[in-house]
């Protein structure tokens, strides 16, 4: 993966979520992407903190969208692996920071995701 594509793929991602369109935000992943999240845990405890599938993670984003209405990411760093970036983002509604590590596919689509809140 190059740092190009990782850091347009960031900004992309960053700019989907801060529109709040489920529809440009779900386009960087795949069908049977999984989400392993704390967030998951308290939006939907019975999860504990997995969400696996395209409509399972829309349903749990949109609930989250209705519960943090004013949502807005700001991008701190991108970091790039071989199969993998990590985003290192800050929450402007919450004031938390967050790293997402995804793992993506040959079509450079987002199959799993973990992430860890400040």
């Amino acid at each position: 993966m190059t740092e190009e594509f990782a850091k347009h793929f960031a900004e992309e991602w960053i700019t989907a979520w801060n529109t709040h369109d489920l529809d440009r935000i779900l386009s960087h992943y795949t069908e049977d992407f999984t989400i392993v999240t704390p967030m998951a845990k308290k939006i939907i405890p019975e999860s504990n903190g997995t969400v696996a599938g395209k409509d399972q993670v829309r349903a749990y984003w949109q609930q989250g969208l209705k519960l943090i209405p004013d949502l807005r990411f700001e991008l701190i760093d991108v970091l790039t692996g071989i199969n993998g970036i990590t985003l290192y983002y800050h929450n402007t509604a919450t004031g938390r920071k967050t790293t997402e590590i995804m793992f993506l596919n040959a079509e450079q689509k987002v199959e799993k995701a973990f992430a860890m809140y400040s």
